[in-house]
């Protein structure tokens, strides 16, 4: 089973910083980059799930949702994160002992692979008030108009690639692989969320189900 050198996963880390912006995202496009061997051992009864993503927290809201969209599924996954800290070492020894630990007969890795963005200017709504005064004369008014336009915000359009490998616990080698490509279009400064991995989770368990990787 191969898992990221810690050089490979600090490389990772720096490349998934921006995905956790809250944002708008778009479809998402689905790949199949390895298809499943026919001489793999499965599917497969018992899986760990790995996320690889820059912050812990992350990591373990898209683990989590992998597990939930694999339980609807009839699959039983646990979840790396449940299982460490963020102190517990990001290494291949730690991710063995969790595999012996559960029994587990695969393992399911996903991280970003890459990352393009573009950014543009966008003009702020001006917002306006108005002061109605009547004035000496009939049916005349005095009105006041006052505009306020915040200055231009940046805006930026993002995107990503994230992999997920299947690997057999027997054989220590990938199985499958499945890239799913989307875009994210945010504000600079818009607020944090997790928005985009229910979505993502939905992608990777129901092709895992399609390719027969688990049991339907």
């Amino acid at each position: 089973m191969t898992i990221l050198t810690s050089v490979q996963h600090k490389t990772m880390t720096l490349l998934c910083a921006i995905f956790l912006l809250s944002a708008c995202a778009g479809g998402t496009k689905v790949t199949r980059v390895q298809h499943l061997d026919p001489a793999a051992d499965a599917p497969y009864q018992k899986l760990l799930v790995i996320a690889l993503l820059s912050s812990y927290d992350a990591r373990r809201y898209l683990e989590k949702e992998i597990v939930t969209q694999l339980a609807e599924l009839g699959t039983d996954a646990v979840a790396s994160t449940t299982m460490m800290d963020t102190r517990t070492p990001v290494t291949r020894e730690t991710f063995i002992a969790m595999v012996e630990k559960i029994g587990a007969d695969g393992v399911i890795i996903s991280q970003m692979v890459h990352i393009e963005s573009t950014s543009k200017l966008k003009d702020a709504r001006p917002q306006a008030t108005y002061n109605f005064r009547p004035t000496y004369y009939y049916n005349v008014w005095s009105v006041d108009l006052t505009e306020y336009v915040k200055p231009p915000g940046l805006e930026i359009a993002t995107q990503l690639v994230m992999a997920t490998q299947v690997f057999s616990v027997a054989t220590r080698e990938s199985v499958w692989t499945m890239e799913a490509e989307f875009e994210i279009v945010q504000d600079i400064d818009a607020a944090w969320s997790y928005s985009v991995f229910p979505n993502q989770a939905k992608e990777i368990s129901k092709l895992m189900s399609t390719d027969g990787l688990i049991l339907n």
